[in-house]
């Protein structure tokens, strides 16, 4: 064999060279395949840990059942959420307050007119005023965000307010 890579000129200590190269590299890819099975054998045995085929199975089964009930409880919780929405289109959500002195001899802004609306912008507006011989509420109905009675400036402030308010469960 030496006669025959004599006859190609190459020398054979190139060879072996190239040759102790290859079974390097070939023994530290072993080496990291070896490490890589263990890991997943470790990873395996964790997994299947005190099962069997059929405990496997059943746990798998078991699983899904609880994934169903989850996806039920989620289309339940959506279609509350969507009801509540559409009560909540009812209740009061816009609010605005203006405190005012309704009498100049009279200090500390005492008075106030205060409008509470739906999201379709109906409700009421009271209005408070306190003098010194005592405290009057007047109270208006809003609707679609007018009254049919004259509003004070206070009060227009107090429904502008509540108009602008921006609803938080407003789609």
């Amino acid at each position: 064999m030496s006669n025959f890579f004599n006859n190609l000129g190459i020398d054979i200590g190139y060879i072996i060279i190239v040759l102790t190269v290859l079974v390097i590299a070939l023994l530290v890819t072993v080496i990291i395949l070896l490490v890589k099975t263990h890991k997943l054998n470790d990873r395996y045995e964790k997994f299947m840990k005190g099962k069997n085929g059929e405990e496997l199975e059943q746990v798998i089964y078991e699983r899904f059942a609880e994934l169903d009930i989850m996806q039920q409880i989620a289309t339940q919780h959506a279609t509350d959420i969507r009801d509540l929405k559409r009560k909540f289109r009812s209740s009061f959500s816009k609010v605005g307050i203006v405190k005012y002195d309704a009498f100049k001899e009279m200090g500390g802004t005492l008075s106030f007119a205060l409008a509470l609306l739906t999201d379709r912008n109906s409700g009421f507006l009271i209005n408070c005023m306190h003098s010194r011989e005592g405290c009057y509420t007047y109270i208006k109905e809003i609707i679609n965000g007018e009254s049919y009675i004259a509003l004070s400036e206070e009060e227009k402030e107090a429904l502008k307010s509540a108009i602008n308010m921006k609803n938080p469960l407003a789609d």
